[in-house]
């Protein structure tokens, strides 16, 4: 997800984005942990999105 992208989202929209994310993150790491092959990468890009839904929230909460 595009910084652009994730600054158009609202307050509650970037709090269930960020639990859509965390959900699949979780999953990945299941699959991980019980031998599937999963790509390493798409464990990186999800938890940079998470990080990057965090700072856009912190920065509403900042302008308010």
């Amino acid at each position: 997800m595009k910084i652009q992208k994730a600054r158009e989202l609202q307050g509650d929209e970037i709090g269930l984005k960020i639990d859509e994310i965390q959900a699949q993150l979780f999953k990945l790491r299941i699959q991980q942990s019980i031998g599937q092959e999963t790509n390493p990468m798409k464990v990186r890009s999800l938890r940079k999105d998470i990080a990057r839904l965090k700072t856009v929230r912190a920065e509403q909460a900042q302008k308010e």
